[in-house]
């Protein structure tokens, strides 16, 4: 290969790092991590300890904080890794919610969606290679085969609880409230007009915030809450031999589940950004004074200003039985 042509190749890909490309390879990677650690710790509580040696009792309720800080740590490092290129999306409910509210480009929507897909199929294709014998031990233990068990599909994909029967709507609203929590708690986590966290210490605070959800809503259908994050590692559970298991998504009690976490979590998400502007965010816009005037401290309504942007006098103070009236601009 001529010396002109590796220089083309470099400028190439060079331009492709420095455009659009470059988002969705960080997009790509961010949510490889995010599977990776996220089921990686879901083989560890089901397969792996149980079939190593190194639990010699039942963890029972315990296998749950492994799950749960699993996927929160996953979140808090797959942010770290791609924050700085992509925002750190990780999640198609985020990027379709960011659209949304006009913060990010409609024509990124489609592209970013793939990424993360692509970057979950991936995670989730290196969490099978590493757990394949203990995958196999546990079917071994359990005596049955691959093609339709839940319980070791469960490792990559949701399923939803045995109380829901074969109803759609007890998951649909589950993964909607799951996921509008999630957006709309990001949303105030990054707002630095409200108290975002301060010295990059905002992925963690994120982290927290899955945790947080996957104890407190997390068993009513696995809070996937991230249509890549389940749609992804399904598709690998397909190809892998898990059958109708993964697609269309069918068990004892469920059947056809597969689209629920992508539709509850795409609404999920632009609820949650829509609730966030309307109790917080319009609030904090409205609350904005003209440069040169002191804003008002948290639970205080600010002081009316001119049409110079300075405070205005009054010949009376005000009482509190008569709140002040801010003047607006458009």
């Amino acid at each position: 290969m001529s010396a002109t042509n590796t220089r083309h190749q470099t400028n190439g890909l060079a331009r492709l790092r420095q455009t659009t490309g470059g988002e969705l390879l960080a997009e790509f990677l961010g949510t490889a991590i995010l599977i990776l650690l996220g089921c990686g710790s879901v083989a560890v509580a089901l397969a792996g300890l149980p079939g190593s040696g190194r639990q010699t009792a039942d963890f029972g309720p315990a296998n749950w904080l492994i799950i749960a800080f699993g996927w929160g740590l996953a979140v808090v490092f797959a942010v770290y890794a791609a924050g700085g290129v992509s925002g750190a999306h990780i999640n198609p409910a985020v990027t379709l919610a960011m659209a949304v509210r006009r913060a990010f480009p409609w024509v990124k929507v489609v592209p970013y969606w793939i990424a993360q897909v692509l970057g979950a199929f991936a995670g989730a294709a290196v969490v099978y290679a590493v757990y394949y014998e203990a995958i196999n031990a546990f079917l071994q233990e359990a005596g049955t085969q691959k093609s339709g068990d839940v319980a070791s599909f469960s490792i990559f994909a949701t399923f939803p609880a045995e109380y829901f029967g074969n109803g759609i709507w007890g998951p649909l609203v589950d993964q909607i409230v799951g996921t509008a929590i999630l957006v709309m708690l990001v949303a105030a986590l990054i707002d630095n007009r409200n108290q975002a966290p301060q010295s990059n210490f905002g992925p963690w605070a994120i982290g927290f915030v899955v945790t947080a959800i996957g104890l407190s809503f997390g068993t009513n259908a696995g809070y996937a809450i991230n249509p890549a994050r389940d749609f992804g590692p399904r598709m690998l559970a397909w190809v892998a031999g898990w059958g109708e298991a993964a697609m269309p998504g069918n068990g004892d009690w469920f059947s056809n589940y597969w689209w629920i976490p992508i539709a509850g979590p795409l609404v999920g998400g632009v609820l949650g950004i829509l609730i966030y502007d309307f109790f917080i965010g319009q609030v904090l816009i409205a609350r904005e004074t003209p440069f040169g005037v002191e804003a008002p401290p948290p639970g205080r309504v600010p002081e009316p200003t001119g049409e110079a942007g300075t405070k205005t006098s009054s010949e009376e103070p005000i009482s509190e039985s008569r709140p002040p009236q801010t003047s607006t601009s458009e």
